[in-house]
């Protein structure tokens, strides 16, 4: 008699971990879209996800299978991202040239520029506003779920994306008013 691997099950599948591996690799680009939004920097974005995929493979024996692996690995995601943002204090790394990592010249296509206003209304939301819709309206999360990886009621949860996206559409519009004077 011949086996096909150790472990191997006939469907393609080496077993658990081969499992937990795939739908971790299937969420990367959730976790990037989430941690984008949270920090803002593409390149803290990418060392947030470098870091929770790490931890949630060495933690891959406390997963329960069955359980949400997207709720799971978000708020591992999101206590880092709070740790972080706790150890540093907010601080910004800003080059010596005096060059700031902001300033960036706007892209002539006028659908950058409305999505780059959007991130920056984003970025203008207190932070528990600005996660939960991150976590409702762009990862899909359930209210339940989003309340869940937060860990707060999902009244709580309601609350705070409604009156995120209120807040959001309100800078949208005064944003976009020319009338309106700048300075």
């Amino acid at each position: 008699m011949t086996e096909a691997g150790p472990t191997q099950n006939g469907s393609g599948e080496s077993g658990p971990e081969d499992t937990f591996r795939s739908g971790l690799l299937a969420l990367i680009p959730h976790l990037r879209a989430f941690a984008r939004g949270l920090c803002g920097r593409p390149d803290l974005a990418d060392d947030l996800v470098q870091e929770t995929v790490m931890r949630a493979w060495a933690a891959r024996e406390r997963y329960e299978a069955g359980t949400n692996m997207k709720a799971w690995t978000f708020t591992i995601l999101r206590n880092h991202f709070l740790n972080e943002i706790r150890r540093t204090n907010r601080l910004t790394d800003m080059p010596d040239s005096g060059e700031h990592p902001d300033l960036v010249a706007q892209a002539s296509q006028e659908d950058a520029v409305h999505v780059s206003d959007l991130q920056s209304a984003l970025h203008r939301l207190p932070d528990d506003r600005r996660e939960a819709l991150l976590l409702v309206g762009a990862g899909g999360f359930s209210y339940e779920e989003a309340a869940q990886v937060c860990g707060v009621p999902a009244g709580t949860i309601k609350s705070r994306v409604a009156r995120g996206r209120a807040q959001l559409m309100a800078m949208l519009a005064e944003d976009g008013d020319p009338t309106r004077q700048r300075g």
